[in-house]
């Protein structure tokens, strides 16, 4: 009895594959082709309680940037937002807590009745609408304009705060610098000096000051960044900085949790704030945020809850050493 060939056979099974291999290519082009026509056609997701802006000021913002120059003013009141006293008498000190998601995240603390001390570095009319904004809520405020990446200041910033209040329960280390890099060859060493002391040297001199004067039930929470798990190719110094506050963020909770302080991180994605316009150029503003699946930047009183959930005992008490992103869909 003769063996069979195993050409013939071969050859059909070859020709299957590339059959199926053909179905699935034409499929695959229509999804591309739909695809493309549905991200085009594609409005930015609005699902909030009120409305937020899809296209942003066409302008670029002279360092370190005021929230007052920007004619799409960042949204941080957040009105639809009701208070329960989750911070009912606690103290907060907030870096950066001038603008941005630092003063969205100093209004609600004061809704949920927290008194506010704010650092800056020298944004005095931002500072006092912070300010005004959260004694309108009825708490107290303090302003602490300086260089947090000078250690004296840092010291007298957390005494100051205890001599005013009292006390520290919540630290939230926020303030940042951020100035885009095209090459690394253009970062000079002056910018990368800066970037680092203010992001990194910045929160551990604060937290350094801060925890000796903190009890059992405190909270630090840090601002991290998309860019510290995704990296960034035109951010190089910013992104090492945000990824060794993520870290920084996890190993203090550790150290920390035998004091009954719990450390986490919440990590944005493109949030529209001072930063940003002082840091792009002009044409580059208007879209920024504009490549999340959301299609748009979160604003700043989307954010703030967060910090919120994470500095409230009554939320958040079994939660430490936990980076929480929000990144408007980012796979």
């Amino acid at each position: 009895m003769s063996q069979q060939n195993p050409m013939p056979r071969a050859k059909r099974i070859a020709e299957q594959g590339r059959r199926i291999q053909s179905h699935i290519d034409e499929i695959d082009k229509r999804k591309r082709d739909s695809s493309k026509d549905d991200k085009e056609k594609q409005k930015p997701v609005q699902v909030g309680q009120r409305k937020y802006p899809e296209t942003l000021d066409d302008t670029h913002l002279e360092k370190p940037g005021l929230e007052k120059d920007l004619e799409t003013a960042p949204m941080y009141d957040a009105p639809e937002y009701k208070g329960s006293e989750k911070l009912k008498d606690m103290v907060a000190l907030i870096t950066g807590g001038d603008s941005g998601i630092g003063r969205a995240v100093a209004v609600l603390f004061a809704r949920e009745g927290a008194d506010v001390a704010i650092a800056y570095l020298e944004e005095s009319e931002d500072a006092r609408e912070t300010k005004s904004a959260i004694e309108a809520e009825g708490r107290r405020c303090l302003l602490l304009p300086g260089d947090v990446s000078d250690p004296t200041y840092c010291n007298d910033a957390v005494r100051k705060t205890i001599d005013a209040f009292g006390s520290l329960d919540i630290l939230v280390n926020n303030a940042a610098f951020q100035e885009h890099a095209g090459d690394i060859t253009d970062i000079t060493d002056e910018h990368f000096d800066r970037t680092l002391k203010t992001n990194l040297y910045g929160y551990f001199y604060l937290t350094r000051a801060a925890v000796p004067h903190m009890k059992s039930g405190s909270s630090i929470i840090m601002t991290g960044s998309v860019t510290g798990f995704r990296g960034s190719k035109k951010l190089l110094d910013y992104s090492m900085t945000k990824g060794g506050i993520h870290a920084f963020a996890r190993s203090l909770s550790a150290n920390l949790l035998p004091r009954g302080i719990r450390v986490n991180a919440v990590a944005p994605g493109p949030v529209w704030t001072p930063l940003n316009p002082a840091d792009r150029p002009a044409e580059e503003v208007r879209k920024f945020g504009s490549s999340t699946p959301m299609k748009r930047a979160a604003q700043p009183e989307e954010i703030a809850p967060a910090y919120v959930f994470l500095a409230a005992p009554s939320c958040s008490s079994y939660i430490t050493g936990e980076l929480l992103p929000i990144i408007g869909g980012y796979d």
